[in-house]
């Protein structure tokens, strides 16, 4: 199944086309829905919670594009992909832009100043990408 877009990403070298296997597919929802389920528990420390939410946002973006037949090695290009994967709206991809940069600078300069607002509206787009994810694997 063709994506103009994403096979444009092929073509300038940023994915590769590779057909998804059905235990990844299955073991990337699965570690994004479990790590979802933690990053909601309060009472976790905020950065936790935003590290698990992160993760879990992640494994389900992968999945999305997995499920399409590409892979990326390059965890913010799998987010900027959810528009054509899930056609997740670019309002919430946004907020997972954010995290991203969050997350970066939490890893490489040390900044573990985590606002719950900005935990909170990852859970939410999160869940939303679980819900397309499940609602796609699914069809």
């Amino acid at each position: 199944m063709s994506h103009p877009q994403l096979d444009n990403l092929v073509r300038i070298g940023k994915l590769k086309t590779e057909p998804p296997g059905q235990g990844e597919l299955e073991g990337l929802v699965r570690s994004g829905v479990r790590r979802l389920g933690d990053a909601e528990r309060p009472e976790l420390s905020p950065e936790s919670r935003f590290d698990l939410a992160y993760n879990a946002a992640h494994a389900l973006a992968l999945a999305a594009l997995r499920y399409r037949g590409y892979r990326s090695e390059s965890r913010y290009l799998v987010f900027q992909c959810l528009q054509h994967t899930i056609d997740l709206p670019p309002v919430q991809w946004r907020v997972l832009d954010q995290a991203h940069r969050k997350r970066n600078l939490a890893e490489y300069e040390g900044d573990t100043e985590i606002d719950e607002q900005l935990v909170a509206a990852l859970v939410r787009v999160a869940r939303e990408v679980a819900k397309r994810v499940n609602k796609l694997v699914k069809s």
